[in-house]
């Protein structure tokens, strides 16, 4: 899963990604500091694959991973060559869902670009930007099928639903409002890579002292308050603590967290949010060489999670032997699980749950 960092310059988005992936990305107070997107992989935590490792005494555990680009600050006029122009909007295109640091805190001594604090005015820039790219695709695409449409009549509905897309555009709205799209309507605008219909999440950055209670923070607020009109996600981070507590090992760190009344980091707040936004969960396999988590879109049936994990195993598979993880740790093993019957021997069209134990049956 790769996630896209955006905000205007100096909103703390260099500071936050350093902070979750510990990558060491630019982070000077001064606009464009960030010239190519820095590049973070990052563990996905998963408190089951302890208790997994401990019960198979496995020899490795291997978590699934999300990789974060932090591309630079976006400015008014990026998609006509202001700032540093074009190039950082191709970076977004690349990434599957964008997560948008927006400023939410006061401070003198970190400069503003636009020399205010204001949320929904830097959404509204960068989203405008992003919208103004995608204009410019939809039109050429629209030329296009006008011109193929000529010779062949059936692409008609395609024309049709370009024309609804640059409707929406033209009224500057982001594409992923279009919330009203039938399965097929949305694969095909998925198809045309639209900056504006990837799927977001607000990362409010706040101040210290609003960090533990930064939904009552009236900026925060506005955030939440907007993102809920097109269908997004909000987290609320403070990227100055977040820095701070790179710094330490996990124990010191959930100290720390508990001293400040904040009950998740903004890394574990961000993954459950982009988890949650993309519609991903994960199942797990096990035993004494490894465990490992596996993610998936949420739907998937047992042959294409198996295909995950080697494409031979979905091309012959058999079955799925699966038990649910609170199952298996509740019978202190898959003995003992089988002994109660539930480990279920599953086939084809079985769709696959969050948590579930597979092993797979396979024969090429």
């Amino acid at each position: 899963m790769k996630l896209g960092m955006v905000g205007l310059p100096n909103v703390g988005k260099s500071t936050l990604f350093n902070a979750i992936t510990k990558a060491g990305a630019q982070a000077e107070n001064y606009p464009f500091c960030t010239i190519e997107p820095n590049v973070g992989v990052v563990q996905v935590p998963d408190e089951r694959l302890k208790v997994l490792h401990d019960m198979y005494d496995s020899k490795k555990t291997i978590y699934t991973t999300i990789e974060f680009y932090d591309i630079a600050g976006l400015v008014k006029g990026a998609s006509k060559g202001e700032g540093l122009g074009n190039q950082f909007l191709s970076h977004i295109r690349e990434v599957e869902a964008i997560v948008h640091v927006v400023r939410c805190f006061e401070d003198e001594n970190v400069v503003h670009v636009d020399g205010r604090i204001g949320p929904l005015k830097d959404i509204e820039t960068i989203n405008l930007e992003l919208i103004i790219s995608d204009l410019e695709l939809v039109e050429r695409r629209i030329q296009k099928t006008q011109k193929n449409l000529k010779v062949d009549k059936g692409l008609q509905k395609e024309l049709d639903l370009l024309l609804r897309v640059r409707e929406v555009l033209e009224q500057g709205l982001s594409a992923r409002t279009m919330t009203d799209l039938t399965e097929e309507e949305s694969a095909f605008v998925r198809s045309l890579t639209l900056l504006s219909y990837k799927p977001v999440i607000y990362a409010a950055n706040v101040s210290e002292e609003d960090a533990a209670e930064g939904g009552d923070n009236p900026l925060v607020q506005e955030v939440k308050a907007f993102a809920e009109t097109e269908g997004s996600e909000t987290v609320v981070i403070c990227a100055k603590l977040e820095a701070e507590m790179a710094e330490l090992e996990d124990e010191e760190k959930q100290a720390f967290l508990e001293e400040l009344g904040i009950r998740e980091s903004g890394l574990d707040k961000l993954i459950k949010a982009s988890y949650s936004l993309l519609d991903l969960i994960s199942f797990l396999t096990a035993g004494p060489p490894e465990v490992r988590a596996w993610t998936i879109k949420k739907g998937t049936k047992a042959p294409q999670a198996a295909g995950k994990i080697h494409s031979d195993f979905e091309r012959g598979f058999i079955r799925a032997e699966t038990v649910a993880y609170e199952d298996l740790v509740a019978c202190g093993g898959m003995a003992a699980a089988r002994e109660k019957g539930l480990v279920r021997s599953e086939g084809k069209d079985y769709v696959v749950k969050d948590g579930d134990v597979i092993l797979f049956r396979f024969n090429v």
